[in-house]
């Protein structure tokens, strides 16, 4: 497995993509702490899932989901950010769905603008709603409601800062990771 591609555009070889998914791991859990002192929507940027999207576009969905699974948990035990229960508890399937689904569908959509916003439109859409199924796994395990509304709540309003930047900032990293390849 050492010497197979695992990824367009790059194709990189296993140990590339592993030493790559340790910079997104790292980043994961830098880009946090940098934003949660912008006043009211630090933590709405959603800077924990940029990296695991990144990584799963990069370096594949092994790695992505991989990298997705391990950010939310490493980061609380080592920044009490986010708490484990029940924030950080969702987030793990959710961040590991991301990283997933934007592996998968960035390895079979068109390697160009377009095939790169579907991949990502698409792993937003499903960690959103993997998201949604853990929360409610969650909080009626604790006796606790979860609504339509707290979904929508805190899958579009409290995040929109964050889907935004996502929607710009990640075609234009993956502009420079294609032309980057092109280069090699």
């Amino acid at each position: 497995m050492s010497t197979s591609t695992l990824a367009l555009p790059l194709r990189l070889s296993a140990t590339k993509a592993a030493a790559l998914s340790f910079g997104f791991l790292v980043m994961g859990l830098v880009l946090p702490q940098a934003v949660t002192h912008i006043p009211v929507i630090g933590s709405m940027l959603l800077p924990m899932h940029i990296p695991v999207l990144l990584c799963g576009l990069v370096c594949g969905w092994r790695y992505g989901a991989l990298v997705g699974a391990v950010v939310p948990l490493l980061s609380s035990a080592m920044f009490g950010m986010p708490p484990l229960m029940p924030i950080g508890l969702a987030m793990v399937p959710e961040l590991a769905c991301y990283g997933l689904v934007a592996g998968l569908l960035g390895a079979r959509l068109p390697q160009n603008l377009l095939g790169r916003l579907g991949a990502l439109v698409g792993a937003m859409i499903a960690g959103r709603l993997v998201w949604g199924l853990a929360s409610l796994i969650i909080f009626t395990a604790r006796d606790t409601a979860f609504t339509g509304s707290a979904f929508i709540s805190g899958a579009v309003l409290g995040s929109w800062p964050g889907i935004i930047l996502q929607l710009i900032l990640i075609p234009l990293v993956m502009l420079g990771v294609d032309h980057y390849a092109k280069q090699r």
